[in-house]
């Protein structure tokens, strides 16, 4: 297979809607055209290096969960099929091939809706500061890692800028109404639970993932990206240990690279090394394969 690499793309006479860490989105009028590009981000800081394939790893990832949970919700995906795509796009096939999805335009909800499994990552660190994560006050002595009692809705807000803040059930009530609150919770932990029994047929761990949701026609859908490497923590099962973090399918594997660096986590980020690009390459598509069965 030829690597092919992505980091940035600049459609003439197409209107940029937006252009976020990872996502060059555009606007069609009413809808709107998403394209993965192979960027990555670690600590909320772009790195110079792609990672090879990696938002086509995202798309079809992402395609394949939608269509799993279109029972419990409607999504924003009208076609991933370049061939059904707008007449304006077609002069970029290539480009867009595998790696974009047009969509519904929506009103987002400015809110992160997190559902924890496993206690990871800032959940960990709520947990060993306060005892409570995302407003759910969890027993005393839960090791990093561990399995939750039951699954929680940890929700955070949506910045532009930085880190996403964890916040409360009732934080989000507050800002967007109970009733929108409820739903959204509801929604979430109903993937949540259907998609990890399923990861777990196929040796994948889903600790922790993240859902953004969206009004369209006055009802909530799911949009933006679901259940990848870049939105998940996904943990090989045969490797699980609680008591430390663990190996992972995702760009966790960056993170604890740059972890060793000399970087204040500032930017500019610095580069990444070609044995950690390819390795990192390597993990996004073996959890495409090991999910959906699926080689680019």
């Amino acid at each position: 297979m030829n690597e092919k690499i992505i980091l940035k793309t600049d459609l003439k006479n197409i209107k940029l809607f937006k252009r976020g860490k990872v996502r060059d989105v555009y606007d069609l009028g009413d809808s709107l055209l998403i394209i993965s590009s192979d960027r990555i981000s670690c600590f909320d800081v772009v790195l110079p290096n792609g990672i090879p394939d990696k938002g086509c790893v995202l798309t079809q990832v992402s395609n394949f969960w939608f269509d799993f949970i279109k029972d419990i919700t409607p999504h924003h995906v009208i076609t991933t099929n370049v061939n059904q795509f707008p007449e304006i796009l077609q002069p970029y096939k290539e480009i867009l091939h595998g790696r974009s999805m047009v969509v519904k335009k929506t009103k987002p909800v400015p809110i992160e809706c997190v559902v924890r499994g496993y206690l990871s990552g800032s959940g960990w660190k709520d947990y060993k500061k306060t005892g409570i994560v995302g407003g759910t006050k969890l027993p005393a002595g839960l090791k990093e890692s561990e399995k939750l009692p039951q699954s929680i809705f940890s929700p955070a807000t949506k910045e532009e800028e930085g880190h996403d803040i964890n916040v409360t059930e009732e934080d989000v009530s507050n800002a967007i109404g109970k009733d929108i609150t409820a739903r959204l919770k509801e929604i979430s932990l109903s993937i949540y639970k259907k998609a990890r029994v399923y990861a777990e047929g196929k040796g994948i761990i889903i600790a922790d993932t993240k859902f953004e949701f969206g009004i369209f026609n006055n009802n909530i859908i799911l949009i933006d990206e679901v259940l990848t490497p870049d939105s998940s923590r996904f943990w090989p099962e045969d490797e699980y240990s609680p008591g430390g973090p663990q190996p992972s399918f995702d760009k966790q594997f960056v993170r604890d690279y740059l972890e060793t660096l000399d970087w204040d986590k500032t930017p500019p980020a610095p580069e990444l090394p070609p044995e950690i690009i390819q390795k990192t390459r390597k993990k996004y598509l073996q959890a495409l394969f090991l999910l959906t069965g699926q080689k680019l």
